[in-house]
């Protein structure tokens, strides 16, 4: 295991999202009612009521997840450069972590945008960090 230990930071920034993810499915159920939900038992369409934004801050972490995860792992065992991969690595965590902070906070689609995009630029990055290690 000790070839993995200069990648810390990337590996602890995986378990953070897992934990990010859970927290995140837990304060989606809450406050649903009958009267919010649609048939399909989600929460109606309506960015003013903050039980409809904690479901959409769970379902877009649960949608950028699998990419994070994929590259994050991905460069790890391709070996790519210890230290890009673990700042691009928290810093996506970080970034997803205020986003949803601000999803579920705010309105404020603007901090939330900005929060999306540096999260898919530390994903790019990952991804372009493999490619370079193995071809």
């Amino acid at each position: 295991m000790e070839i993995f230990a200069p990648y810390a930071h990337a590996i602890a920034a995986l378990a953070l999202w897992a934990l990010l993810v859970c927290v995140l499915s837990m304060l989606s159920t809450i406050g649903r009612t009958a009267e919010n939900r649609c048939d399909c038992g989600k929460p109606k369409r309506d960015y003013s009521d903050p039980v409809y934004r904690r479901e959409r801050a769970f379902m877009n972490a649960v949608e950028g997840g699998g990419p994070f995860i994929a590259v994050t792992i991905a460069a790890i065992l391709a070996g790519g450069s210890v230290f890009w991969v673990n700042l691009f690595a928290s810093l996506y965590v970080v970034a997803r972590v205020a986003m949803a902070v601000v999803h579920i906070k705010t309105e404020n689609q603007p901090a939330r945008s900005l929060c999306f995009v540096v999260g898919l630029v530390c994903i790019i990055a990952l991804a372009v960090i493999v490619l370079f290690a193995v071809f």
